[in-house]
């Protein structure tokens, strides 16, 4: 098959050219760096021509809200024009696991947009929608450090290695569309409390963490079930914990 993916210079997108390549199909990696940009239109007919897959895996430079919004829903729209155009036969998205359910989180607003965007279009489509990354395990760990303590939500997180994450979704664009949502998640829920001291572990550090029912994640509020996944969802192999170990 021929597939494009929108975002290949990222760590997600990367990864998926790789495998689809070593899968012996035609890949396209299009970014702003090959001269598709997703904002403005430019390139992208060119990048989705005679693709049988498209993957998303685009992000916004910026998280505040209103950037945040406008690039995911110019991005989806002009990739959804593109794909329709060029006859694409399954549109494929990474989306994040609780999206919808968060609606004070600025950006998850804007991926609940992207991903309406996607379902409107009757495009044949699939939405993974992914937990959290190992890979972001640090960046969450700073974000709730306040002075000398840190202040952990009292929630569960569900780190998953984005390695897995790409996987998932060189394995959906080989599958026929489900014209719905993928959930996928790492193998163990774990407190954000776990998650960070696994953190100031592995770098040696003693910070004192204080579960804080005050305490949200990037703005947001969040409970045990925000950000994890349900019962039907695919569930990854790598530990938390052992992909630090490897760090």
């Amino acid at each position: 098959m021929r597939i494009t993916v929108f975002g290949a210079s990222g760590l997600i997108g990367s990864q998926v050219v790789e495998l689809l390549t070593a899968a012996g199909h035609d890949v396209v990696g299009a970014s702003l760096r090959t001269g598709a940009n997703v904002l403005t239109g430019e390139g992208l007919a060119e990048a989705c021509h005679g693709a049988d897959v498209l993957i998303d895996v685009t992000n916004s430079p910026s998280f505040e809200d209103e950037p945040v919004l406008a690039f995911f829903t110019a991005s989806s729209t002009n990739l959804v024009q593109a794909a329709r155009a060029a006859g694409v036969g399954h549109y494929v998205a990474l989306s994040i696991v609780g999206t919808d359910g968060l609606p004070d989180s600025g950006y998850l607003r804007a991926k609940v947009a992207q991903e309406r965007i996607i379902t409107d279009s009757g495009l044949p489509h699939t939405i993974v929608r992914a937990t959290q990354f190992h890979e972001f395990g640090g960046a969450i760990t700073d974000s709730l450090r306040s002075g000398d303590v840190i202040h952990a939500p009292d929630a569960r997180i569900q780190p998953i290695a984005s390695a897995e994450v790409a996987a998932e979704l060189a394995r959906v664009a080989q599958q026929p569309p489900v014209n719905g949502i993928v959930n996928i998640g790492g193998p163990e829920k774990l407190s954000f409390a776990d998650l960070v001291r696994a953190v100031l572990a592995q770098r040696g550090e003693n910070t004192p963490v204080v579960i804080d029912p005050a305490a949200t994640y990037f703005g947001t509020v969040v409970d045990q079930d925000s950000l994890v996944t349900g019962p039907a969802a695919v569930l990854a192999q790598t530990r938390f914990t052992d992909w630090l170990a490897t760090r």
